[in-house]
């Protein structure tokens, strides 16, 4: 399945809830006041959060007024540029390589999985990759790891349990700067950002990334669960207190109909949304792309 196929896939939930609804405001015939408050109660229940609905349907009436818009589809156009544009303010990541990723995130949200999904992309994308499994506080969590890094067909660098993580960090840079690997995926314990042990725990592992592997490109990506809409926002930046978040990959988009909390990301944190998960299959994970994300909304 194409790229194209799996983001309108992924979003199916989210445009059954915005399309319908949007159509029903636009028969209404007129681009009035009632139209532009219903638009933005729309774009609040899909959880592109209060602000960002204000100032989409401010900048919406705006550019109506000035360029006399009358018809739904000329709406639809503006509105969908209104959205790209807001969206693409936030700062974009090009990978290169060397290249290692630690991922973050709170328990439940998917982090394993979506591990092995990025391993399986960036092998398909012809990059060598090993996995580090840095969690070593929950109990089995390597031996989940490994079980991605069979699947992705990757190689796993680990310790056992109760480990220090950042112990596995080191023997992973190790190894992947003695193989040339190109991408090494860092796993770290899903940690609530009330558990300052744990942050500490995350620090740490920052200093030895940049302090044996400086030549590669660093990103933390924070992994967030979709269905938890504006809650994933605090969780950013509750993170972002201890460790610099470069970037989300947005987990569980094809289980929600408030998709539309990516936009708020993009637009109020001016955070990238990296990759998106779209689907349960180890191969449902995308490159995200706010133009082909737009369009498939409406």
């Amino acid at each position: 399945m194409g790229l194209f196929k799996k983001i309108a896939g992924a979003l199916k939930k989210t445009r059954e809830a915005f399309a319908r609804k949007f159509d029903a405001i636009l028969s209404h015939g007129e681009i009035d006041d009632d139209f532009y408050d219903e638009l933005e109660e729309l774009l609040i229940s899909c959880d592109m959060g209060v602000q960002t609905s204000v100032d989409v349907v401010e900048e919406l009436r705006l550019y109506a007024r000035k360029n006399k818009i009358r018809s739904g589809e000329e709406v639809k156009s503006a509105l969908r540029k209104i959205l790209i544009d807001l969206m693409e303010n936030a700062p974009k990541i090009e990978l290169n390589y060397p290249l290692i990723i630690t991922i973050i995130g709170v328990n439940g949200v998917g982090k394993t999985t979506t591990i092995g999904k990025m391993a399986k992309y960036f092998s398909s994308q012809d990059k060598s990759v090993t996995l580090v499994a840095g969690d070593t506080f929950r109990a089995a969590a390597s031996e989940q790891l490994s079980l991605w890094a069979n699947r992705s067909k990757t190689r796993i660098i680990k310790h056992a349990e109760g480990a220090d993580a950042a112990a596995v960090v080191f023997d992973g840079i190790a190894s992947a700067k003695a193989k040339n690997t190109d991408v090494l995926i860092v796993d770290t314990a899903g940690r609530l950002h009330t558990k300052t042990n744990l942050m500490e725990e995350l620090k740490k592992i920052n200093k030895v990334i940049d302090r044996e592997y400086p030549e590669a490109q660093k990103l933390s990506l924070i992994v967030l669960d979709a269905t938890t809409g504006q809650n994933a926002l605090s969780q950013i930046t509750a993170f972002n207190e201890f460790v610099p978040i470069d970037g989300i990959v947005l987990t569980k988009l094809d289980g929600t109909a408030k998709g539309g909390v990516v936009v708020a990301i993009e637009k109020d944190l001016s955070k990238p949304v990296v990759f998106v998960g779209t689907g349960e299959g180890i191969d449902d994970i995308e490159p995200f792309d706010a133009e082909n994300f737009v369009s498939e909304l409406f």
